[in-house]
């Protein structure tokens, strides 16, 4: 784009990242098929998302390849800064989920894709950083990521389904954190930053749901039933 300077070009780069993710998950899931989303035009930071099938479960991955390339601006007085730098995101998905050849943005389910590259590049964006209980929000004015959705944000959670063996990938030093990101509806967004994070873990755990996706899944304080049983005991 004409007269466009990217922001990131005098930033440290770790560009080796990208090919710790793509040894880690041939490590770890072998020869499971597997394709790339691959951003182009890169007209900022590239963020690619990595398709995996694993044959053995019920479900897909998504995983995010491009938002550990630079490190994030962890606030100072946290403990640890540097075991928290470095991240990207992960999305368990239905084996039903199919996508566009290309991603575009405006493809049926794109808006998957759009949670986690949206999301990757947010800290960088804002020179600061994510981790698990943070949320970002779609859209400033909290519109849903995609016509074919009503999410407007995302939360930052730890996987309940996989282990450190593949949450953390640690080489020359360096961390990398795998996140889950679990998108939220309107209210569900609300609900966690009036009530912060220790609540919205406590509603999550009485819900007991899946980690996988759930395209219709039920708003989880959308009815009054739900409220009073769960957050007014």
């Amino acid at each position: 784009m004409e007269g466009y300077q990217n922001p990131f070009l005098e930033r440290k780069h770790y560009y080796e990242h990208t090919e710790w993710i793509a040894e880690h998950i041939s490590q770890y899931f072998g020869e499971s098929p597997a394709s790339v989303f691959t951003e182009i035009p890169v007209l900022d930071l590239r963020v690619d998302v990595h398709l995996i099938r694993p044959e053995n479960a019920p479900f897909n991955i998504l995983l995010t390849s491009g938002m550990s390339t630079l490190e994030m601006e962890v606030d100072e007085g946290i403990e640890n800064p540097e075991e928290l730098a470095f991240a990207e995101l992960m999305l368990l998905i239905p084996k039903n989920i199919e996508f566009g050849q290309v991603y575009t943005g405006e493809n049926v389910n794109d808006w998957i894709l759009t949670i986690l590259k949206r999301t990757a590049k947010f800290p960088h964006f804002y020179n600061t950083w994510i981790g698990v209980g943070h949320t970002i929000q779609a859209e400033a004015d909290l519109s849903p990521y995609g016509h074919d959705t009503d999410y407007v944000a995302g939360i930052i959670l730890p996987s309940l389904t996989f282990d450190r063996n593949f949450t953390e990938i640690r080489r020359d030093g360096r961390k990398i954190n795998i996140y889950c990101i679990l998108p939220l509806y309107m209210n569900e967004l609300e609900f966690k930053i009036e009530k912060g994070y220790n609540a919205f873990v406590d509603l999550l755990k009485k819900w007991n749901g899946p980690e996988i996706l759930d395209l219709n899944r039920e708003n989880l304080i959308s009815k009054k039933s739900l409220w009073d049983r769960f957050l007014r005991k």
